[in-house]
C-alpha cells in the first residue's frame, strides 16, 4: 500500500465489497443437481473483525442472487445485499441512508460491473487479478488475488493505518 493512501484510509467509514472475484477466486463448482459452491479464504473473517474494530463497517454488495453469497455473509456476520442489478444506485442509496459521504467509502471490486462504484468512492480498490478494464480506476491495487486473502490484506492494512493514526 502506498503511503499516499493513508489520508484516504483514515477517512473511510464504510467498506463495500463485491463478492465473486473478491471473496472468491471467481470460480464456481456446479454439481450435477445444479448446486453451486465457491472457495473463500478463511482468514478474511478475522480481517473483517479487525476492520470493524478500526471503526469501518463492512458490507457485501453483489449482483449475484445466490444463496452461497448470503450463507458466507451470515457466517462472517457481515451485512449483505445480493441480487442487486444496479450496484451504483444501491451504493448511493446506502450512503444517503447512512449519512456517509461517498468520499468516506472504500469499494473493493474486480470486474466491469464494479466500475461505476469504483469511480464514485473516495477509496477505489481492486484485487490483484482484477480485469484490465477496472485496474486503472483503482487508487489501490491489492497484492493478493480475489479469494486468496485479498479481503484480509485490505482489512489488515486499514486496521494498521487507522491504529497508527491514533498512536
Amino acid at each position: 500500500m502506498k503511503r499516499s493512501l493513508l489520508p484516504l484510509i483514515r477517512k473511510i467509514r464504510l467498506a463495500v465489497f463485491d463478492f465473486d472475484g473478491v471473496f472468491t477466486d471467481n470460480r464456481v463448482i456446479v454439481s450435477d443437481d445444479g448446486k453451486e459452491s465457491v472457495v473463500c479464504c478463511r482468514s478474511d473473517g478475522y480481517g473483517l473483525r479487525r476492520l470493524e474494530s478500526a471503526g469501518v463497517r463492512p458490507l457485501i454488495l453483489s449482483t449475484e442472487p445466490s444463496r452461497v453469497v448470503l450463507q458466507r455473509a451470515r457466517k462472517l456476520k457481515v451485512e449483505c445485499l445480493h441480487g442487486i442489478a444496479d450496484k451504483f444506485t444501491e451504493l448511493r442509496r446506502l450512503a444517503r441512508r447512512a449519512r456517509i459521504d461517498m468520499r468516506e467509502i472504500a469499494y473493493v471490486g474486480n470486474d466491469i460491473n464494479d466500475a461505476e462504484c469504483l469511480k464514485a468512492v473516495g477509496l477505489p480498490v481492486v484485487v490483484h487479478d482484477a480485469w484490465p478494464e477496472v485496474r486503472p480506476l483503482a487508487k489501490w491495487v491489492l497484492a493478493r488475488d480475489g479469494g486468496r486473502g485479498a479481503v484480509r490484506e485490505f482489512a489488515d492494512e486499514v486496521w494498521e493505518a487507522r491504529r497508527s493514526s491514533h498512536g
